[in-house]
């Protein structure tokens, strides 16, 4: 089985779901309440292994009840939980809100998160080595992203990033960047305008900066754009459903197509996968349980060639 290596967080999600989002200073009262585990790290792993490959994750949780129950969960999905840290304090969380649409807000909590180290990727570099691809996002420290990109680098393996939640000060520069998965508001803030199909040349530019070759944005139930410093942009069918809950959805289709990448699948294929991973994600509560298998994606693929087909 090919390998996706992936360095992220861990969390505890505690959901909230509502009849709308609360405007700054009202207070809501939630229709319902729930738990799940969580964190774009894990998710992301868990959506790359359900696409059949093999998943080694780098992380942290804390030395309370959640990290302890937390790391029992991984080990029963088969993802390698080996470089999964437990250090003191508590385990990272998330506070969402969901409203009868599906849209969301999402505020973290780090906690053990912040605790990953530059020294716990070095030591382990021939898990990141072993890879096919490297998937990582912005919920723990820059240095332990650095330092794996560039081991991944040096070893000439696909590096993919989602840059969620944005940084403005994040190092682009340090390492080179095969793909970026950004959602349009990411893509805004990285770039310092909102990229589009007229504008080109100044995206390549900026992603020439960067160093990005590949810059991947989702956009809902859109079709996605990839923009490439070589070659002419890309656009990708979406598949059309009723969402019931988005959370999680980006770390489904980013994980879905890191783990098609690694497979040997083409961009344009591991694309058409990702978006009906993330769509399919949206149609079950939480982040992990509602991930899709391989099995469900290939079903639903056949839908992105039938026009005016909703599913839910």
């Amino acid at each position: 089985m090919k390998q996706v290596t992936v360095i992220g967080s861990l969390n505890i999600d505690y959901v909230t779901s509502v009849e709308s989002l609360p405007a700054p200073g009202e207070t809501v009262v939630a229709e319902r309440f729930d738990l799940y585990r969580g964190g774009k790290g894990a998710n992301q792993a868990l959506a790359a292994a359900r696409q059949d490959c093999k998943v080694v994750l780098f992380g942290a949780v804390g030395s309370d009840e959640e990290g302890a129950a937390y790391r029992s969960a991984l080990k029963l999905t088969g993802i390698g939980i080996t470089h999964v840290r437990t250090v003191p304090g508590q385990t990272g969380a998330a506070f969402i809100t969901v409203d009868r649409t599906g849209e969301n807000t999402i505020t973290i909590a780090a906690g053990a998160n912040l605790k990953l180290r530059k020294s716990d990727i070095t030591r382990h570099r021939d898990a990141v080595e072993a890879g096919s691809v490297l998937l990582a996002q912005f919920e723990i420290p820059a240095p332990a992203l650095v330092e794996a990109a560039i081991i991944a680098n040096e070893a000439g393996i696909p590096v993919i990033i989602n840059p969620s939640p944005t940084n403005p000060v994040f190092p682009w520069e340090r390492f080179r960047t095969d793909y970026a998965i950004v959602n349009e508001t990411e893509a805004h803030e990285i770039l310092g305008f909102p990229p589009s199909l007229t504008e080109q040349a100044l995206v390549r530019d900026m992603m020439h900066q960067l160093r990005i070759a590949n810059l991947i944005v989702t956009r809902g139930a859109d079709e996605t754009l990839v923009f490439r410093r070589e070659g002419e942009p890309l656009s990708i069918p979406t598949l059309p459903v009723l969402p019931i809950d988005t959370v999680g959805a980006g770390d489904a289709f980013a994980g879905c197509f890191a783990a098609r990448l690694a497979q040997g699948e083409s961009l344009t294929d591991a694309l058409r996968a990702a978006n009906c991973a993330g769509a399919l994600a949206t149609l079950g509560a939480g982040a992990q349980d509602s991930i899709p298998d391989r099995e469900r994606v290939d079903q639903h693929l056949v839908y992105l060639s039938t026009p005016n087909h909703q599913y839910s």
